[in-house]
């Protein structure tokens, strides 16, 4: 785990040094300081889905669990705990959410992320995570200077998911097959698109709704790849 800590720390102290840059930084500066991160987002899914295999598993799945999120509602209910972490703490930021939901997702949804985690969780070493931590610690400085605090608090889903991740894989890391690592990639990499047309305000789409496609395209390519 000595790698997902390390990796959540970096994130908080790269979220602290953005906020402080952010705090001189001029409206107009803002404005296309988003708009690159959503064009950099758009990058970062595009290098994702480049190899995409399975195709059919991989539309199915982000159907399938499109549906079966928006069914749950789970950007809903993320929005009322991030609006009660926000009321808890006191936190006056407009993009408290926003920051919090694209700074998971960034950090999170990647192949590194996957990797890493099997990595250390098979008694392997903690080095792509410690590799991660330090890029992920780069783009909290970005992310916190345009979307605040929400940043910093997305080191918390981040310990859990790739912390939850590390200790799956101490006993079943044989289940991510380099299929399934793709597959997972491909989806990520298509919720990242997404999540730039959100960030870069084309059109609002419900993110964390298809969220549960990554667990689907796993299901699925476990059972028929």
């Amino acid at each position: 785990m000595i790698g997902t800590i390390v990796n959540a720390g970096a994130v908080i102290a790269g979220g602290i040094a953005g906020m402080l840059f952010n705090k001189s930084m001029p409206e107009r500066f803002k404005t296309i300081y988003f708009q690159a991160i959503g064009l950099f987002t758009i990058a970062i899914g595009i290098s994702m889905v480049w190899n995409m295999q399975h195709i059919l598993i991989v539309v199915s799945s982000l159907a399938v669990g499109s549906l079966l999120g928006e069914w749950w509602n789970l950007e809903k209910g993320v929005e009322r705990l991030s609006e009660y972490l926000k009321n808890k703490l006191r936190i006056g930021s407009e993009k408290f959410s926003e920051g919090l939901i694209t700074a998971f997702l960034l950090y999170c949804v990647g192949s590194m992320t996957i990797l890493g985690a099997i990595q250390e969780g098979t008694g392997g070493s903690s080095d792509l995570l410690l590799t991660k931590s330090l890029m992920d610690g780069f783009s909290s400085v970005i992310l916190a200077s345009a979307f605040g605090v929400g940043v910093i608090v997305s080191a918390i889903p981040l310990f859990v998911f790739q912390g939850g991740l590390t200790l799956l894989a101490m006993y079943a890391g044989s289940f991510f097959t380099p299929e399934i690592i793709l597959g997972i990639t491909n989806i990520g990499g298509i919720l990242l698109i997404g999540l730039a047309i959100n960030i870069l305000e084309i059109k609002k789409l419900r993110i964390l709704n298809m969220l549960p496609s990554l667990v689907i395209v796993a299901l699925l390519l476990w059972w028929f790849a």
